[in-house]
């Protein structure tokens, strides 16, 4: 069975490298990592990129990331207690993962925010796995190498929304743990979930992910040029098709992250309720909220979402202390099951993050077949 599987490993690599060279895309090189396509898929939670998202996209050359925001609530089965279900529940998504992509092979990275409590219980299970990368935003990941030892494999790649957060981030990095960003994911205004900004910033120009590519990028250079290590640059927020992927590695990208697009696949792993709150969305039901976690967010609007307008306070006792920002006091409900709810589908008590553009999303495609409209996309913008 071994002997099959390392022979038909290097046919479907061989297959596919043939078949995305001939659509002139660049491919993403993370340290020794390649990506075929130059496309990250965004970990979404509460359980919207579990492994069937994430080996879905992993196949098609691209990069698949599970969240792991709230799999100590999805996992509660295997422990009552939150910080072992969820660690638990990672191993489980992970090698369910690996088990998918097992004969295509393929990349996979885990989404871990800085504001989780169990922040560190996950990255220490992320570098035992070896999982290939780390993505870390919703707050500075300024000790994460400290997690890695010396066979570890694991890259390591921080979510930043400025120039600054990556001077600092990489500054930090290199003084105390001679490590440097193996990538860096620049989030703009327009992407869903947890916003880098402050509320007055999300639709100023000054702000916009044009504007702060360009300064990543050469903010990354200097220490590119100083430590003679290459540190792509991936953009994420509000790209949504193959020309938004074209246009935003022609301003200096070596990559792109898509969340969005890709909540409507048949592959993704949220309800079809969830998947049909995007579909039915119009433009001005993207609205932007107060989180819980002390950052604003993007969500699409609700039933649950105008009760806490009305001033509903849902939450006597906080069940799992998931957020570290989190006070249940001051906190009008609770994310994660507000989060968790809407991912089964019940939007009368939760409500679904999404991107800028979640409006435009009319149906329900496989990865592959979304795959295929970013490439042809693409090459439309090219001819243009």
């Amino acid at each position: 069975m071994h002997k099959k599987i390392k022979c038909v490993l290097p046919l479907l690599q061989i297959i596919n490298k043939i078949y995305y060279n001939s659509i002139e895309m660049k491919s993403l090189k993370i340290g020794d990592l390649t990506s075929l396509i130059p496309i990250v898929q965004g970990g979404m939670g509460v359980g919207i990129s579990l492994s069937g998202l994430a080996s879905a996209v992993a196949k098609e050359g691209g990069i698949g990331v599970i969240s792991a925001a709230g799999l100590g609530l999805l996992y509660r089965k295997l422990s009552p207690n939150y910080t072992e279900a969820g660690n638990l529940g990672l191993i489980e998504e992970v090698r369910k993962t690996r088990e998918k992509i097992r004969e295509t092979g393929g990349i996979i990275g885990v989404n871990i925010m800085v504001a989780l409590s169990d922040f560190a219980e996950l990255v220490k299970t992320c570098i035992s796995e070896k999982v290939d990368i780390i993505f870390s935003g919703a707050g500075l990941p300024l000790d994460l190498p400290s997690f890695l030892k010396k066979d570890s494999v694991t890259k390591l790649v921080p979510i930043v929304s400025s120039a600054r957060a990556t001077r600092i981030i990489c500054e930090r990095w290199q003084a105390h743990y001679n490590y440097l960003p193996d990538a860096v994911v620049l989030e703009g205004p327009k992407a869903g979930g947890h916003l880098g900004f402050k509320e007055t910033q999300l639709n100023d120009e000054r702000f916009s992910l044009e504007e702060l590519l360009p300064e990543v990028v050469q903010e990354v250079s200097l220490f590119e040029q100083k430590y003679h290590k290459n540190i792509p640059v991936i953009a994420a927020g509000g790209i949504y098709t193959g020309e938004d992927i074209l246009r935003i590695m022609n301003l200096g990208a070596s990559g792109v992250q898509l969340g969005t697009r890709f909540v409507t696949t048949t592959e993704c792993d949220a309800s079809e309720a969830f998947k049909n709150a995007y579909i039915q969305a119009t433009q001005e039901d993207i609205e932007i909220i107060k989180s819980p976690v002390g950052m604003p967010g993007r969500a699409i609007r609700s039933s649950f979402l105008d009760k806490v307008k009305e001033g509903l306070k849902q939450p006597k006792i906080c069940p799992y202390n998931c957020i570290k920002t989190c006070n249940i006091a001051t906190s009008p409900y609770c994310i994660i099951m507000a989060l968790y709810n809407a991912f089964i589908g019940n939007f009368e008590y939760g409500y679904a993050f999404a991107g800028s553009n979640a409006f435009r999303a009319k149906r329900i495609t496989s990865v592959k077949e979304t795959f295929q409209e970013l490439i042809n996309e693409w090459k439309n913008g090219e001819n243009q």
